[in-house]
């Protein structure tokens, strides 16, 4: 019997130390602009700013969790920023040795020319550098931001009038281009994909601002840019099943955030189901959300 208490006690002691470091570095897309996401329980997680901040970093802690998989979550975040500004301003806040690092860029790649690349490859280039100097062994994940409704659906930006898949497109070929270089990074995280893969499966409703489908959700909040609730959990989804290789079906229709939060389990369901098979693991019927 000490024998046996003994040998649980190691084993419990093993767990804890071999719990892997993730650090999220990004701007609102990260932290949960416009929806309840933002304030999610932040004390599961560590925000190198300490602005209290728990964002998709908590849901993808709260996720792990769930799934008996222990990681220490650490984020950096700052509205309206792209990677150069956490590369120039944050290093000093971002240069330890981390197991996982995930870096979303700023939602048209550049501020100032829209769609450039070039400011985005260099910083995100640089900051994996960094990082792999910490630890060598460090997976560093770019994520391909969702396509924005305010600038397919107005006049006035380079994506109107284009596809709503356009702007997606765009941050997706900046992060293989960035991949592209000397410095080793892990498989881009396909989060504009999954937007994608929604509204084509009828599951999101791809223009707001003519009304929301009946049956549809809206992955937007309010702005037409950010996400909603549900978009952020779809956001949230995908990176965890990304880095863990976790199946997120497996979360199930009454995953605990999405209890918190309030979301419908058949669309919890219809969610998982997207992420599922954005990241290529088998699809299943889809869900639909119940009829009055």
């Amino acid at each position: 019997m000490a024998a046996t208490l003994a040998l649980t006690g190691a084993g419990a002691g093993a767990s804890a130390a071999f719990a892997k470091t993730i650090l999220f570095v990004g701007n609102s897309f990260t932290f949960g602009h416009g929806s309840p996401v933002r304030r999610y329980h932040p004390e599961r997680v560590t925000d190198l700013n300490g602005e209290g901040v728990g964002g998709v970093p908590a849901l993808f802690k709260t996720f792990a969790e769930q799934a008996g998989q222990e990681w220490h979550v650490s984020l950096e975040t700052a509205g309206g920023q792209d990677l150069a500004f956490h590369l120039e301003k944050r290093a000093t806040r971002i240069d330890r040795p981390w197991d996982v690092v995930v870096l979303q860029g700023f939602s048209t790649l550049n501020a100032a020319l829209p769609g450039d690349p070039a400011r985005h490859v260099s910083a995100a280039q640089a900051l994996a550098k960094m990082m792999q100097q910490r630890n060598p062994a460090v997976t560093v994940r770019l994520v391909s931001t969702w396509p924005r409704a305010d600038l397919a659906w107005r006049p006035g930006s380079p994506w109107s009038g284009k596809p709503i898949a356009a702007l997606a497109e765009t941050v997706a070929s900046a992060n293989r281009l960035a991949a592209e270089g000397p410095v080793r990074f892990g498989p881009s995280i396909p989060v504009g994909a999954a937007w994608l893969r929604a509204f084509e499966t009828g599951v999101a409703d791809p223009n707001p601002y003519d009304g929301i489908a009946y049956g549809q959700i809206d992955l937007w909040t309010w702005d037409h840019y950010h996400a909603s609730t549900e978009g952020y959990y779809l956001e949230a989804l995908v990176e965890f099943g990304a880095i863990t290789g976790i199946d997120p079906r497996t979360l199930g229709p009454r995953e605990r955030a999405a209890d918190d939060l309030g979301l419908n389990p058949a669309t919890v369901v219809r969610l998982q189901q997207i992420a599922a098979e954005t990241l290529g693991h088998p699809a299943t019927v889809a869900v639909p959300l119940r009829k009055r």
